[in-house]
């Protein structure tokens, strides 16, 4: 079954022309760029079913272990489920509900209007009066004010970074809370109505910086009912949430009960699932899409392979190569071993010519730099910085070399061997050794097995030319650690993009979060050209100056080598049992787990 997105990210376009809301007008929604594409008087988002049936249970699966409720802070290992982007923000609601089928648009939850100005200097939410948490006490703006400053102070660094941009928050009136910034930023009134809402009157601020398993008074629709520490988590619909009736959640968190339950291995959960204990699975792996679905349920027809379309930049999916350490340090280095991945032997031998290569970081959209020219606007943009520009990427001629698929091009490998000898490398017998005679060495870190085949596809590349990869496969209590503290070479990870790239991309590329442990800036990137893209992007005003941007800023990454890019799914695909349903329509973003239902029993 095929599931083509939407067509309102159109209506997006038509608007993008039209400016912001002047200061003091408060409105019932903001978006990053142009106008929200929904009235006011809207009665639900487009990609919702408004008459889904209500109960049942849904049982998801994840892998790895948890030993945390607290899903808000580098300590620990968090339970998924309770504020998660696949799963649904459950247990916690954030001031505003974000629209999936807009780049960056958010519409009323415990916020019913929200105000700022044209060069958003600051924005003022004010709170629906009938908000509550889930012990009925209702949602303040003493609230809003303490969750901000506690998350900033002890959470993760991320929300630190926004609250470092923070120069006043204040009460306004009975329902009001203010955020003056320290200077114009367009995306944090966005980040602000993102921010979850935690209760002050119920939070001990002392321990909150410490992991927990006792479950913590929430807002969203969801209350945690009970655990059993790294096997699962059951959350059980609260009869009294608030915001059941409000149109930005007519549609979702259908089910009376979300049990979500850990397995140590894909193929584990799978095996779960084929037995009906899951009842959807997230497919990623081609070859068992496309042979591994022959058993009696599927062929039957009561387990349904669903394939979504949508209009998603493709994002990064790639081996990371640690800048902190020494063996990467140098740009030629790693520009050479992002030339050695064999992508045509892999599709064809590892994954059924399922996949298409990744070329950029926002591939597949039109905010990628991929086979386009660079022009005027992003050249004024890089500046000082144009230099560290590859020319060929400026240019937009710039592709990742391809092999004939046998896994014995001569010509593929020489092109990576002339790279290495250009950064100083030789064949010394058999190793691949620096000016230095240091072999050219490392070990690429895996979460568990799923990784292990992509992975010795490309060490068995490298090996050819003397270059020895040790692949080290480890649990996902270790693996977490040792990524949260970078104690690795290389690390196998995938960066999801949005349409609308904005303030995440400091914590995943940006000077600041390189020292700063359990950032997303796993490559250790501090380079000056990164830091001012970053900065163009965010403080983009109008969608021209915003694509020119993203496009110079792909262009930078790419420049910088510091992902090994691999490949994307061109589509999403989704398994799932017939009792299971979705909406016929999918939002730009693909689909969304939160508005799909279980359907009522036929006696």
């Amino acid at each position: 079954m095929r599931i083509v997105f939407s067509t309102l990210l159109a209506a997006f376009i038509v608007v993008a022309a039209f400016g912001p809301a002047a200061a003091g007008e408060a409105r019932f929604a903001i978006a990053m760029h142009g106008d929200p594409a929904l009235p006011a008087d809207f009665r639900h988002f487009p990609y919702v079913n408004p008459h889904a049936p209500k109960g049942g249970r849904i049982d998801y699966a994840v892998q790895g272990s948890f030993d945390s409720l607290n899903p808000f802070i580098v300590q620990g290992d968090a339970a998924r489920g309770l504020v998660d982007l696949e799963l649904g923000y459950n247990v916690y609601d954030s001031l505003m509900q974000r629209s999936y089928d807009e780049p960056f648009t958010l519409y009323p939850l415990v916020a019913k209007t929200v105000e700022t100005n044209d060069d958003r200097t600051f924005v003022e939410f004010t709170l629906d009066e009938r908000a509550r948490f889930s012990d009925g006490t209702p949602i303040t703006p003493e609230d809003i004010i303490f969750t901000v400053r506690l998350l900033g102070e002890k959470g993760y660094p991320r929300y630190g970074t926004t609250l470092k941009k923070i120069d006043r928050m204040e009460k306004v009136g009975a329902h009001g809370v203010r955020f003056t910034f320290k200077q114009s930023d367009r995306e944090l009134p966005l980040i602000l109505g993102l921010m979850p809402v935690l209760p002050r009157h119920a939070t001990d601020e002392e321990t909150f910086d410490r992991s927990t398993l006792k479950p913590m008074i929430g807002s969203g629709p969801y209350v945690v009912d009970h655990v059993k520490p790294g096997e699962y988590v059951v959350l059980k619909r609260d009869p009294d949430y608030w915001a059941k009736d409000i149109p930005s959640k007519i549609g979702f968190d259908n089910y009376d009960e979300i049990r979500i339950n850990y397995f140590r291995d894909p193929n584990s959960m799978f095996e779960a699932f084929k037995k009906g204990l899951i009842d959807v699975f997230i497919e990623t792996d081609t070859g068992r899409w496309n042979t591994g679905y022959d058993f009696p349920a599927a062929q039957s027809g009561r387990v349904i392979k669903d394939t979504f379309e949508n209009g998603l930049p493709s994002g990064m999916y790639g081996f990371v190569l640690n800048t902190r350490r020494p063996t990467f340090r140098d740009r030629a280095v790693r520009k050479a071993l992002t030339e050695l991945f064999d992508f045509e032997w892999a599709n064809r031998n590892l994954f059924f010519n399922a996949y298409t290569r990744t070329r950029s970081y926002f591939d597949n959209s039109e905010l990628s730099s991929f086979g386009v020219q660079a022009t005027e606007a992003e050249r004024r943009l890089l500046g000082k910085h144009i230099g560290f520009v590859t020319p060929e990427i400026l240019a937009g001629t710039y592709a990742p070399p391809a092999s004939d698929g046998s896994g014995r091009d001569r010509a593929f490998l020489k092109n990576g061997f002339d790279a290495l000898q250009a950064a100083g490398y030789k064949l010394d017998g058999q190793q691949m050794v620096g000016a230095d005679g240091r072999p050219l060495s490392f070990e690429i870190l895996l979460n568990g097995m799923s990784g292990v085949p992509v992975a010795s596809a490309w060490a068995r590349t490298l090996g050819k030319l003397g270059i020895a990869v040790n692949i080290r496969s480890v649990d996902s209590a270790q693996y977490l650690q040792r990524q949260q503290t970078y104690n690795y070479d290389v690390i196998l990870q995938k960066y999801i993009s949005s349409l609308s790239p904005g303030t995440e991309q400091i914590g995943r590329w940006g000077s600041q979060s390189r020292d700063i442990d359990g950032t997303y800036n796993f490559a250790g990137v501090a380079e000056p050209a990164v830091d001012a893209m970053i900065d163009a992007l965010m403080n983009a005003r109008s969608r021209e100056d915003f694509l020119a941007a993203v496009r110079a800023y792909d262009r930078v990454l790419l420049s910088g080598a510091y992902v090994v890019p691999l490949y994307h799914q061109p589509e999403q695909w989704v398994a799932r049992w017939k009792h299971i349903a979705h909406p016929e329509t999918t939002p730009v973003y693909g689909f969304q787990l939160p508005a799909w239902w279980r359907e009522p029993a036929v006696n």
